[in-house]
């Protein structure tokens, strides 16, 4: 009996530092992530503050209509 749960405290104590492993590369994807989205929205920012115009978010018909 006393083997048996040895045998599964390694098995959870294992399946969890994989789980860390895994949750921590998904934090680093999601901050990297997180930084693009914030400079891709800086960057829109900055267009619009120009006029440069931008991406047209709306369901306006093109000019050709």
């Amino acid at each position: 009996m006393t083997q048996h749960l040895e045998e599964h405290i390694a098995h959870l104590t294992r399946t969890v530092e994989e789980l860390n492993e895994i949750v921590t590369a998904q934090q680093t994807d999601i901050d990297l992530l997180k930084r693009r989205v914030q400079m891709l929205m800086e960057r829109e920012a900055q267009r619009e503050a120009e006029g440069s115009g931008g991406a047209v978010f709306t369901d306006e018909r093109p000019p050709h209509y």
